[in-house]
């Protein structure tokens, strides 16, 4: 009797996220309780769920009737700013809380902080999951791509709801129990730092269709549009094609010409490159992202950059390279090279994901992560199906670049990979996303590496020793004494 009038879950949080997170969990037949401490975002919740179909939506103004407004045991989404507020927030909501009782955080959060409310919770007798939330306002209102990790028994719990409110995709719906620990915003980490990449090469290709090819923005729409309906077919392609259609409403042309070249950022890309160094895990492609984005927040340095250089002789290549370009077969080598480029990519993703993964025994899928970003989220993307079968195939991988299918297609794709970052350098246009995959990509592949030279020199001035390739055993040379003997 008393749970009829219940909420099966709540949420707390209510900016454009947390509200659309609550109707679409609404909307799939699910009663909610929804909360937020200014309260007029409740009211504007309801007043959605009212006009968006009568949606069961119950508002909450204090953090006990929040708690006590649902079913036991009670599940409880927040969606706060990351660090103290979450702190905060679970203490608000804790005192009311009774043990089997859950808090799920859907923010971006480092994943340690995850682990440390995680053994708070446990104390309490209250069990946690950290949630990475992927596809933006969109998705949450639609279907996001979900990535739960923390208490198996917490997720078991909502597991029902969380199936329905996903993204669905042929072969399920885009959320699956990730793993234990902070596994599931440590995935979520690595997926920004993978649409940080993937991000900077679609620029990349931008910048240089443009400005060695000379194409218009209508041609720049028309080629991207193209390129998604097939092996580039994705989001990230999608949108694309789109935002070169916007025109200037304060003036003429298309409106991306007229925004300001710096790129804001919030952290999980910082944080992926970090914990790459951290797990010596090669991550150049997701890191040259990361620095092109400082590098545009330099602006008033460019400028005067440009403008020094420009007086010391520095001739301006670009704009001058459209002449004598082939625009169809550049096209068709930057399609092929910002394709290349993107596996590399996806590569360094997946490998810092296993080395996580082996460090925290996390047992982490990849397969499934694959699948479960083919829908919903920023970086969704048809050949994330050929990612998710090379992991069936081999659960051991090694390396993307090294799969059967995958390393066929880089071998096919590198000649027009190749002429693209070389016609770059020579026109004076940085592609580092893409020489970052290619140097990846060719330093990967060879057998022996200069990096004999380097451990001479370590051994020289730090006495830190070698190994032969002829002979086991840890070797040091007296090479100062022996050259200028041998001299």
């Amino acid at each position: 009797m008393e749970s009829a009038a219940l909420s099966r879950i709540g949420l707390a949080g209510l900016a454009v996220m947390g509200q659309n997170l609550a109707l679409n969990i609404a909307e799939k037949g699910f009663p909610i309780s929804v909360y937020n401490r200014t309260t007029s975002k409740v009211d504007e919740t309801l007043d959605r769920a009212a006009l968006e179909g009568n949606l069961p939506v119950s508002g909450q103004y204090s953090p006990r009737d929040f708690v006590l407004s649902i079913q036991r045991p009670r599940s409880l989404i927040i969606l706060v700013k990351a660090g103290a507020p979450v702190d905060q927030t679970i203490d608000a909501f804790s005192e009311y809380m009774e043990p089997g009782d859950c808090i799920i955080d859907g923010g971006n959060e480092w994943y340690q902080n995850t682990e440390r409310r995680i053994s708070e919770a446990e104390q309490k007798g209250l069990l946690y999951l950290g949630m990475g939330v992927s596809g933006g306002e969109e998705g949450a209102r639609n279907g996001p791509s979900l990535m739960p990790g923390g208490s198996f028994q917490a997720y078991d719990n909502i597991k029902d709801i969380l199936e329905k409110v996903a993204a669905q995709v042929e072969d399920g719906p885009c959320v699956t129990y990730i793993g234990e620990g902070g596994s599931g915003n440590f995935v979520k980490m690595v997926h920004n730092g993978i649409e940080y990449g993937d991000m900077q090469l679609i620029s990349e290709a931008y910048d240089v269709l443009k400005n060695v090819g000379g194409l218009s923005n209508e041609e720049l729409a028309e080629i991207f549009t193209e390129w998604n309906s097939g092996e580039l077919e994705s989001f990230l392609v999608e949108i694309t094609s789109d935002i070169f259609r916007v025109k200037d409403e304060f003036g003429d042309g298309e409106l991306v010409d007229k925004i300001l070249d710096k790129t804001g950022m919030k952290g999980t890309g910082k944080w992926t490159v970090q914990q790459a160094a951290e797990l010596s895990v090669a991550a150049p492609t997701i890191a040259a992202s990361l620095d092109c984005r400082y590098l545009s927040g330099l602006k008033d340095e460019r400028e005067n950059a440009a403008k020094v250089l420009r007086e010391a002789g520095l001739k301006e290549e670009i704009g001058s390279a459209s002449s004598g370009i082939d625009k169809k077969r550049l096209v068709d080598d930057v399609r092929q090279a910002l394709y290349a480029s993107k596996i590399c990519s996806y590569a360094q993703g997946m490998n810092l994901l296993r080395a996580k993964s082996l460090e925290k025994s996390w047992n982490l899928n990849f397969g499934e992560l694959a699948r479960i970003w083919k829908g919903g989220c920023i970086i969704r993307a048809v050949f994330l199906d050929r990612i998710k079968k090379a992991y069936q195939r081999n659960p051991d991988l090694a390396s993307l670049v090294v799969d059967p299918e995958f390393a066929k297609e880089m071998v096919q794709r590198q000649a027009a990979w190749r002429r693209v970052v070389g016609l770059a350098v020579s026109a004076g246009i940085s592609t580092p996303g893409m020489c970052a995959s290619l140097a990846y990509f060719d330093t990967y592949r060879r057998a022996r590496l200069p990096a004999n030279l380097v451990q001479a020199q370590r051994d020289l001035f730090g006495a830190h020793t070698y190994e032969r390739t002829d002979r086991p055993g840890a070797y040091h040379t007296e090479w100062t004494k022996l050259a200028r003997k041998n001299n």
